[in-house]
């Protein structure tokens, strides 16, 4: 009986997954994604940059955080990667632990623990008596990391992340940055299909994700072709 029930479920995220794609069909600007008005820049080189501006306080990011991980395992070397913690309530200490942990090279191990403290353990993280309590438990040194913590390099961090905010025009996470030109979120990628649930929201934002890609690497070999002719003849030959 578990094993059937097991199959339906498996069966039904296909049939979420399949049409979430099938309603994406070929995004629309202003509905899946937006095109910012004024591009960022970029030093990603031949690479795509997707950055994910998210928050440990929002439920939503750690709903989408697994897939996201898989979807971005999945694309290798196409893209670079990046997170910017988001500040909406005034409160630093969360984004001063998530920067913190990535500077101490540490975010892979403890990214998914951070959010189950929050979420599952009930550490909201608020103060920074909260953040050492999450660290003691966690093992991680507490010297090095209050070292770290407390540093100019964090402040410059938490300035830079509210520029990044300003600059993609940030109102609510999780959303997705591509080529510091096009943004989407799941809420944008499922748009077109009604009131559906988060699973299925977050289901839809990886083809858009996927199409959004596939766009920014047709304008870059076209670029590229077009600053050098040579290449482009040799290529048709």
């Amino acid at each position: 009986m578990r094993l059937i029930r097991h199959l339906l479920i498996l069966l039904s995220l296909g049939f979420i997954a399949i049409g979430a794609s099938a309603a994406v069909g070929n995004p629309e600007n202003g509905k899946e994604y937006k095109l910012l008005e004024r591009p960022q820049s970029v030093d990603s080189g031949k690479k795509i940059e997707v950055i994910e501006f998210f928050g440990y306080f929002c439920p939503h990011c750690n709903a989408l955080e697994p897939l996201l991980a898989e979807w971005v395992k999945k694309q290798g070397d196409n893209i670079v990667f990046k997170r910017v913690h988001v500040n909406f309530h005034g409160l630093t200490s969360q984004q001063k632990l998530y920067y913190s942990l990535e500077a101490m090279g540490k975010i892979d191990e403890f990214h998914i623990k951070v959010f189950n403290a929050y979420h599952v353990d009930r550490n909201r993280l608020q103060t920074d008596a909260d953040v050492m309590e999450f660290v003691a438990k966690s093992g991680i040194d507490k010297q090095k990391f209050l070292d770290v913590y407390n540093s100019f390099a964090i402040q410059s961090k938490l300035s830079r992340a509210a520029q990044l905010m300003t600059a993609f025009q940030v109102d609510s996470v999780p959303m997705l940055a591509i080529d510091g030109r096009y943004i989407t979120a799941p809420a944008m990628a499922a748009v077109t299909m009604g009131r559906v649930t988060e699973q299925a929201q977050n289901q839809a934002v990886f083809p858009v994700l996927d199409w959004l890609l596939a766009k920014v690497q047709k304008e870059k070999n076209s670029t590229a072709q077009a600053a050098d002719p040579a290449k482009a003849v040799a290529k048709k030959k």
